[in-house]
């Protein structure tokens, strides 16, 4: 399902890639043609990619092969019995831990290619939910495929357990001085602001001020926020992902727009940042376990759906996030040695 080849440095080096997008929100998946990948679990796998292969994140997901907004996924061999595959998560400034745009694009994927070991795909007419265990760095991720009349289609993962770090935390900004946030995990930590403290809109605001603001956030977070802790105790899953402006949550349906990584915007509700909300959402009362909610990007206006799906004595939920993948083509990109852009940039 996915082949390594070993880079010659007297050729030039070919990698090919799956496009796909969610809700607006593109995913690279990566084929054939990356280095070998070393490592026992996935995590040690992050581990090594980051540390040896981060060249190659930054030639696939930059200018000029990408751009500044571009997502990818690496597809490895799991180390978990009971996952279909394993998947490294990658964005225009490093590795993520989970993402829910991406995971409900590999599920079409893997289910048109045959690569799960459950249900076989019906090619007959009638609607089947075929299974697809994915492993992400965050853990096992349990996901249902809908295939009608053989043709895949909407995708619905279940998270893993996400809870809120602190509701109602008093923020100290540079441009916007005292501001409220949550903050709350959905297989990754998010800062959760509502647009309306400042002083910006989703209707009139334009995305660049959205960023800045979001970035500005995130920054502050990040040097006098609360603490990022993942029950594991592992430290490469305990880092501010990003910050999510959103609208009023005691409202029927939200809006949002996450700005992740470094400045990165996101197309889509952003599935693990839909998660956190639902977390934080559930536990202020607007949300009950079995209601099902849209949330919207705020620009794009794609939508996911989402549910608490189950409640732990300690009271973390496991969030049910539907929404569908696109194909949008597929890519061989080179490398010529002599390039002295090849590895990659980004303007700033």
């Amino acid at each position: 399902y996915f082949i390594q080849s070993n880079l010659r440095s007297d050729i030039m080096t070919e990698i090919k890639t799956i496009e796909m997008h969610t809700g607006g929100e593109p995913l690279r998946i990566i084929i054939d043609g990356f280095p070998e990948v070393k490592g026992k679990t996935l995590m040690e796998k992050r581990r090594y990619v980051k540390e040896n292969l981060d060249v190659w994140r930054r030639r696939l997901m930059l200018e000029p092969r990408g751009h500044s907004d571009m997502y990818g996924a690496l597809v490895v061999q799991p180390d978990h019995p009971e996952a279909d595959l394993a998947v490294l998560f990658m964005d225009n400034g490093g590795y993520s831990t989970m993402c829910g745009h991406a995971t409900i694009a590999l599920g079409r994927y893997i289910v048109d290619n045959k690569l799960n070991k459950g249900q076989p795909v019906p090619v007959s007419e009638g609607v089947a939910n075929v299974p697809v265990v994915l492993q992400c760095p965050c853990g096992l991720v349990r996901t249902t495929v809908t295939v009608t009349n053989g043709k895949s289609g909407r995708l619905t993962f279940t998270s893993v357990p996400a809870f809120c770090v602190s509701l109602g935390f008093t923020l100290s900004t540079p441009s916007f001085g005292d501001i409220i946030i949550d903050v709350a995990y959905g297989g990754a930590f998010y800062a959760l602001v509502n647009i309306n403290q400042l002083g910006l809109s989703f209707e009139s605001s334009t995305v660049a001020q959205i960023t800045d603001a979001a970035d500005e956030i995130s920054s502050a977070v990040r040097s006098s926020g609360p603490e990022l802790i993942h029950p594991s105790g592992d430290k490469d899953l305990s880092f501010l992902y990003g910050t999510i402006l959103i609208n009023d949550q005691d409202q029927p349906s939200s809006r949002d727009l996450c700005v992740f990584a470094e400045r990165e915007v996101d197309r889509s509700p952003c599935g693990s940042g839909v998660t956190a909300q639902v977390a934080v959402q559930y536990t202020k009362g607007h949300m009950k376990q079995g209601n099902v909610k849209e949330f919207q990007n705020a620009k794009t206006k794609s939508v996911f759906t989402a549910e608490v799906a189950e409640v732990d004595p300690e009271g973390m939920v496991r969030v049910k996030v539907t929404g569908e993948a696109h194909y949008t083509g597929k890519s061989t990109f080179t490398f010529e040695e002599n390039d002295p852009l090849k590895d990659g940039f980004r303007l700033l």
